[in-house]
């Protein structure tokens, strides 16, 4: 006994025979065989999704553009980075044009006069930048070589020594003292033979005493103008001689450091360069702890590029390169490799393993032969060293 609730589940695959499935006909068309009894009725295939023709289109769009977004990332990372690329023949190295550059200062610590150049001249070496003023510098220049002459002629004098002049009066200096001491000599004589024949009733003592001090007072003169005769053939002392020296020099070389001045304040270029801006103006005061000038040295010029460690063995020294720049394009200029460095840019402090020591890179150097200064400070600059094949098969 079922209740309400229970019903026989009923396959749709087998229907039951009081539910067949009418046939009707279509008109116009043939009719369809009919059904059996208890055969499972078709169900039709499912349709097959529509596709558009302009989303295919957009995906290839778009991943073609990824992939070339990325080769022009990957390129453009290498030539900023310097990295190198090679084959069997040549390598490839990619760097930034470089030069030296020069503060040009004055030694003097006085007022700028003018400067004569402007931003972007090409100098010459030798050649006058700017000047000071000498208002001040010259008069004490003109002293200092006053004083020079003086103590120049003090020299000379005490090298040439007397003059006959004054030997010949140290001379009669000499036989004048001798006349007066021969005179005295005999008056004491005549005064003490007297005072024996008179037994010294017609000579004082006195007198007598008068007579012997003149006596030795000219022979006392009579030694003096000898010795004076002697330092006039003699001449001044050497100690005086070197003494005039040593002044000598020292005005001399208080002269030459006025005269080093006078020409320091003209501010001439070291070398060929190219102006790159003006510090100071006229008016300013200048000091060698402030340059005037920026100037770009012209010669040497050199590419900085960096090689990796796998390709270091591969360049030497002096190896020739070609150098060529997206600005002159088909004009590629000529060089050589003049520097390598034995350390790389950025060394761990720790032991690199081995895939770690191929990707370190070492700074290069390739020097430009640029007579037309057309490379600038910068400049991106591509490096084409051709390889020798002998000797990389060398061990």
């Amino acid at each position: 006994m079922s209740g309400e609730g229970d019903k026989t589940p009923t396959n749709p695959a087998t229907p039951s025979a009081t539910s067949a499935p009418t046939v009707t006909p279509v008109a116009g068309a043939a009719a369809a065989p009919p059904t059996p009894v208890g055969a499972a009725t078709p169900t039709p295939a499912p349709a097959p999704p529509t596709r558009s023709i302009f989303g295919g289109y957009k995906i290839f769009i778009i991943v073609a553009l990824l992939i070339l977004v990325a080769i022009g990332a990957g390129f453009g990372l290498g030539r900023l980075g310097g990295h190198s690329h090679t084959n069997e023949n040549r390598l490839v190295l990619y760097g930034n044009v470089d030069l030296r550059q020069v503060d040009l200062a004055f030694n003097n610590s006085e007022r700028i006069a003018e400067v004569l150049v402007q931003e972007g001249a090409k100098v010459t070496r030798g050649q006058v930048l700017a000047r000071l003023d000498t208002k001040r510098l010259k008069p004490q220049t003109a002293t200092a070589e006053a004083v020079v002459e003086a103590q120049q002629a003090v020299v000379d004098k005490l090298h040439n020594g007397s003059r006959p002049q004054e030997l010949a009066q140290a001379y009669a200096t000499v036989a004048s003292a001798r006349a007066d001491q021969v005179n005295a000599q005999q008056q004491w004589v005549r005064l003490t033979a007297l005072i024996t024949l008179t037994t010294g009733r017609a000579i004082s003592e006195q007198d007598l005493e008068s007579a012997k001090a003149a006596m030795d007072s000219t022979q006392a003169h009579l030694v003096a103008a000898e010795k004076a005769l002697d330092l006039s053939k003699i001449g001044p002392r050497q100690e005086d001689i070197s003494q005039g020296e040593a002044q000598l020099r020292a005005d001399q070389s208080q002269l030459e450091l006025l005269r080093q001045q006078l020409v320091d304040a003209d501010l001439v270029a070291p070398s060929n360069a190219v102006v790159r801006s003006r510090l100071l103006e006229p008016g300013e005061m200048a000091s060698p702890q402030r340059p005037v000038l920026d100037l770009a040295i012209t010669d040497p010029k050199w590419v900085r590029a960096y090689v990796s460690e796998s390709d270091l063995g591969k360049i030497h020294p002096g190896m020739r390169a070609s150098i060529s720049t997206d600005s002159f394009p088909g004009r590629p200029l000529f060089g050589w490799v003049g520097f390598i460095a034995s350390v790389a840019e950025f060394t761990p402090k720790s032991v690199q393993t081995e895939e770690l020591r191929s990707s370190l890179v070492y700074e290069v150097r390739v020097f430009v032969q640029d007579p037309q200064d057309e490379m600038r400070l910068g400049m991106p600059a591509t490096v084409l060293l051709e390889l020798d094949p002998g000797a990389r098969s060398k061990p």
